[in-house]
């Protein structure tokens, strides 16, 4: 496995069982991916390491993750490193501990290729949101990669990154996993600690791996999961994770919630989830029509409670204490001019509606509203899971967009994460998959599709083992797009 297609070309997975083989270095796998990286035309890492940085502080586990470097979205603390969440009023912030996700991958024996681009503290589908520009497909340049994890997802699709680490909130992982064509796991809220991980709405947000594939996944998976004494709402996985295995899906029963599918869904898109409904069937698996009564409601009761939250969660970027400083004439002053030159348009817009949101005399009728709502999309999939094992969706109403496609409509944008936010609100596991190539609803080139699938809380090895066994039947093959990172 010397060569260098065969090293890019390699799952992590495979890239570590190599090393631990001693049929290729690990200094051998650290420089080619540092070469790569640093060949990166799509602007998808924010800082990138050199050999020493990645090294650091990581041990010599000799797991089986040891030695295969993972690219690190740039939400997440790391010691001596720049952390900004691609927002200026971050630049140049290096933080004075790493978070506890980081942590274990480093203790797992993984170097850190660099920091990837985002949306502004996570907040976007399109990527298009950073402070230090946009991110682009893989696939095609001129597209998004989408967000906010677009950087994470952009970089393994284009062969920048064997695997990486992303954040979602309402979609961040699992949709730019499906423009990219790559694998996104959300797991379910609590099985990862988010100590260290910047907060956006900290009731949703979830750390969790974008990978080339399901095996790739449920390993980093396996590290990553865990209690953690610094995040009180970590309780980890009841037994852990292992690599899956299964080739069928006999007995499972896969539920559709077809209201939820009803319009704004490209031909495409629609076309490779029905194609994925059918080799379900062939592999064993049943169909089931289900119903999600309250999930229509998803969007308007998340862009409520997250920006509610983000409102209270970005209050402590006011210039006092670390990060970008706009003015020393008086305190009321420093706030105001430090937050408005540090801050972008969708946060400002988000900080805005949150805190209208929070403000006495709407308290009840919006956030009070909205967490309602989220309590009848819990009870919504709660009855769904005693009918099936899983929900399935796509995972976007479309392939990736056209770069400006949509920034200057909002609602349009938010709509892309229609399939990803009722399942966040619900806390519970989903993966994206690719399903395959459909063509733009305007035309051009083929780019991918995700299939999505969302099991009961903490039941991951369940949906990884569903998962490995459709992804196999699928066969999709990303190395189309895997030059596609190179200026």
């Amino acid at each position: 496995m010397g060569n260098n297609t065969e090293l890019l070309a390699a799952s992590g997975a495979e890239t570590a069982a190599q090393i631990a083989a001693g049929e290729v270095s690990a200094a051998e796998v650290l420089d080619f991916w540092l070469a790569r990286a640093a060949g990166d035309g799509l602007n998808g890492y924010l800082w990138q390491a050199d050999r020493d940085s990645a090294l650091s502080g990581v041990a010599d586990s000799g797991g089986p993750l040891a030695g295969a470097p993972i690219a690190i979205k740039d939400i997440f603390c790391t010691e001596g490193v720049p952390t900004t969440a691609a927002s200026k009023i971050l630049s140049g912030y290096v933080p004075p501990y790493t978070a506890t996700a980081v942590g274990h991958l480093r203790a797992a024996g993984m170097p850190m290729l660099g920091k990837t681009n985002m949306d502004e503290f996570a907040m976007g589908s399109s990527n298009e949101n950073s402070a230090f520009g946009a991110c682009l497909n893989p696939w095609d340049t001129g597209r998004v990669p989408g967000g906010s994890s677009g950087g994470s997802a952009a970089v393994v699709a284009g062969g920048l990154a064997p695997w990486s680490l992303g954040t979602d909130t309402g979609g961040s992982i699992r949709q730019p996993a499906g423009f990219c064509g790559i694998v996104g796991l959300k797991p379910t809220y609590g099985a990862i600690s988010r100590f260290g991980m910047i907060a956006f709405a900290s009731s949703l947000d979830q750390c969790g791996p974008l990978t080339r594939d399901v095996t790739d996944a449920a390993l980093l998976l396996a590290a990553l999961q865990g209690r953690d004494e610094m995040d009180s709402t970590s309780v980890g996985i009841e037994g852990g994770i292992e690599a899956p295995s299964a080739e069928r899906l006999d007995g499972l029963t896969f539920g559709v919630p077809r209201d939820l599918m009803r319009e704004g869904i490209e031909a495409g898109v629609l076309a490779r989830f029905e194609d994925t409904l059918i080799r379900i069937a062939e592999l064993g698996g049943e169909i089931v029509d289900i119903e999600l009564p309250h999930a229509e409601h998803a969007i308007s009761a998340y862009y409520v409670l997250a920006p509610a939250e983000a409102s209270t969660n970005l209050s402590r970027y006011d210039g006092v204490r670390y990060g970008l400083r706009a003015s020393d004439e008086d305190l009321l002053s420093m706030y105001e001019v430090t937050r408005e030159e540090g801050f972008g348009p969708e946060v400002k817009r988000r900080i805005m509606l949150g805190t209208y949101a929070l403000s006495s005399g709407y308290y009840d009728a919006y956030y009070g509203g909205a967490q309602r709502v989220r309590t009848r999309i819990v009870e919504d999939f709660q009855d769904a899971f005693g009918q099936v094992d899983f929900v399935v969706t796509p995972t976007s109403p479309t392939v990736a967009f056209e770069l400006g496609e949509k920034t200057a409509d909002p609602w349009s944008m938010y709509l892309s994460d229609i399939f990803t936010v009722p399942i966040s609100l619900a806390g519970v596991p989903a993966i994206s998959i690719p399903a395959g190539l459909a063509e733009p609803e305007g035309g051009g080139p083929e780019l991918p599709v995700g299939f999505q699938i969302a099991a009961p809380a903490f039941a991951e090895q369940k949906l990884l083992e569903a998962a490995h066994a459709l992804e196999g039947a699928i066969g999709f093959d990303g190395s189309a797009a895997l030059e596609g990172g190179l200026a």
